[in-house]
């Protein structure tokens, strides 16, 4: 009984590696299907994210809080306006920056 306990324990061995190399090798497909062995790929979404954040996050907080200046104050438009073009302006600034950024470990990685 006891070798055919250690004959049953190899073979399940066995199909259990073989289950990991198909597992592997289709794994391996899928990422080369995607695109998501591709160096860099999940950065570049990430900073294109970023850059989106930025950008709807300076208009949005900066006419948000421009419509609460005109509201205490009664100034409607001025308010509304010149805080929107701060926030847009911020948000291109940001953007500038963070561009320059990822070129500079971009240059850094390439040497």
């Amino acid at each position: 009984m006891e070798n055919g306990d250690e004959f049953r324990q190899l073979n399940e061995d066995h199909r259990l590696d073989s289950l990991d190399e198909r597992l592997d090798q289709a794994t391996k497909v899928e990422n080369q299907r995607t695109g998501a062995d591709l160096p860099g790929a999940d950065s570049n979404y990430n900073a294109g994210n970023r850059v989106l954040a930025e950008l709807l996050g300076g208009m949005i907080g900066g006419g948000l809080l421009g419509w609460l200046v005109d509201r205490i104050f009664n100034s409607w438009p001025w308010g509304f306006l010149v805080l929107l073009s701060l926030g847009i302006i911020v948000a291109f600034r940001n953007i500038i920056r963070l561009s320059n950024k990822i070129s500079r470990e971009s240059r850094g990685k390439q040497q």
